[in-house]
């Protein structure tokens, strides 16, 4: 359950980015009008400069000044795997290395034993063309925030706990967000 109320994290209704930001393709995938980044209206006590997630919404809001904020349509972990929290990310990767963790291998095997050494970043790389790596303190939460060779798994549960986007809004979102920047999966 969302810690916003029912409404979810907007207060007012969106607009499309008709003069903010740009997105290049890196795909043929034609993104739906109703998965595109847009900027929204959002409550008062979300400060500046931090990501939220919002699961029930399936969106990453990332806050910027004057009660503004960019939504991006997010993927989320199936059931049971969405782990809420507060994190900081510690790390950014362009075309990251991706390595399953050992309770992926423990669960489906068949699908994640192969890549059990890892697998360089590009192409069918699931973390896709940008990471941003989630950390409580000092650790690494395995969690990550990252694009997707599959962008029309989006705006579902879907991954194994990461918060997944289509490549070219975390391109967008990543040379936004500076490390340290403070989130919170709700």
């Amino acid at each position: 359950m969302s810690l916003f109320d029912r409404r979810s994290l907007i207060l007012t209704g969106a607009a499309a980015l008709a003069a903010g930001p740009t997105f290049a393709a890196t795909s043929n995938y034609q993104v739906p009008n109703h998965l595109r980044p847009r900027i929204v209206d959002i409550k008062d006590r979300f400060r500046p400069n931090e990501i939220h997630v919002d699961p029930g919404q399936f969106a990453l809001y990332w806050t910027m000044a004057d009660g503004k904020a960019i939504r991006y349509s997010v993927g989320i972990g199936r059931a049971g795997r969405y782990k809420s929290g507060t994190f900081r990310i510690r790390r950014k990767a362009e075309w990251p290395r991706w390595t399953p963790t050992q309770a992926m291998i423990r669960r489906e095997p068949h699908i994640y034993a192969k890549h059990a050494a890892g697998m360089k970043g590009g192409g069918q790389n699931p973390l896709g063309a940008r990471a941003l790596y989630l950390y409580s303190g000092d650790r690494d939460t395995y969690l990550r925030i990252h694009g997707t060779p599959k962008p029309q798994t989006v705006a579902a549960r879907v991954s194994n706990g990461c918060v997944r986007m289509i490549n070219e809004h975390v391109i967008d979102l990543y040379n936004r967000v500076p490390n340290g920047t403070r989130v919170v999966l709700h």
